[in-house]
């Protein structure tokens, strides 16, 4: 019974990593979705801006 809760404990290090590395990479992929769109949005309002002005 030690042995087999002691295996249990090891193991969880390896699955609580796993778990983090997943919500890194949903994370980063938000940031990026947004920081593109955010970015786009943007440059169109710049131009459009830049347009005005000439």
């Amino acid at each position: 019974m030690h042995q087999l809760l002691r295996k249990l404990w090891l193991t969880d290090d390896a699955q609580d990593i796993a778990e983090y590395a997943v919500m890194l990479a949903v994370i980063l992929v938000l940031v990026v979705g947004t920081i593109r769109l955010v970015g786009s949005n943007a440059n169109n309002a710049f131009s459009s801006a830049a347009s005005a002005l000439q």
